[in-house]
């Protein structure tokens, strides 16, 4: 699985340009993806009624596979109550990119370490997905990784309330891949939602992990 994933970064994200590039240079560019896509799903002017004036606010966000062995799974955190934002929601370790932050696969590791102390070496990154607009502004690199877990999670508690992970196996079957709605803003918003047992994952978390999974669902069945 490991070279598999491995692959399909090599295809998707050569030399790693989306995982390097600057955020001066992403909040100048509008990502095709986001929270509007899936507010009036086949409407593209209804979209713009979501989307953020540019430039938008550039984030990172680290999406970690973690690996034993033949078994991986993905790591996630459950942001604080005490927070401003986004309170209380499942989300990857990441955050809003700092002046001095090369690029997004900078922010991307400082923030994990700040998060919940995962050290840079046990992050080998492959790559990341494509930027993805939130409704808040955000214009958010998935940088993607596998992880050795042989470190001591530390949880940054004035932003972290807990750190769990979801073996890979479940984000990649389709069948787990829920779309549920909601009236706001005098439109039915539609988001994606990972059915779990003590958290609900949803919203841009669960789209950009439903994107990564159609990655490698498609690459296996072209491959087939």
């Amino acid at each position: 699985m490991k070279r598999l994933i491995t692959r399909i970064f090599e295809r998707h994200d050569p030399i790693m340009r989306r995982a390097l590039t600057p955020a001066e240079a992403r909040v100048w560019i509008r990502p095709s993806g986001g929270d509007h896509s899936l507010y009036r799903p086949g409407d593209v002017l209804q979209d713009r009624n979501f989307q953020h004036e540019l430039p938008l606010k550039a984030s990172a966000v680290l999406v970690p596979i973690i690996e034993r062995g033949d078994d991986f799974s993905i790591l996630l955190t459950k942001r604080s109550a005490l927070l401003n934002s986004h309170s209380g929601q499942v989300s990857f370790p990441g955050g809003r990119c700092d002046d001095n932050d090369l690029h997004a696969m900078e922010t991307a590791l400082r923030e994990a370490k700040e998060e919940i102390n995962l050290p840079e070496q046990n992050v080998e990154v492959i790559g990341a997905m494509e930027d993805y607009e939130t409704v808040t502004g955000f214009s958010v690199s998935p940088v993607v990784g596998f992880v050795n877990p042989d470190f001591e999670i530390i949880r940054q508690e004035e932003e972290v309330a807990d750190v769990f992970e979801v073996p890979l196996e479940y984000i990649l079957d389709v069948e787990n891949h829920k779309v549920e709605s909601v009236f706001w803003k005098g439109e039915n918003r539609h988001y994606y939602v990972f059915p779990h047992e003590e958290h609900k994952i949803w919203g841009a978390t669960a789209a950009m992990l439903v994107r990564f999974a159609k990655l490698v669902n498609e690459y296996e069945q072209c491959a087939a």
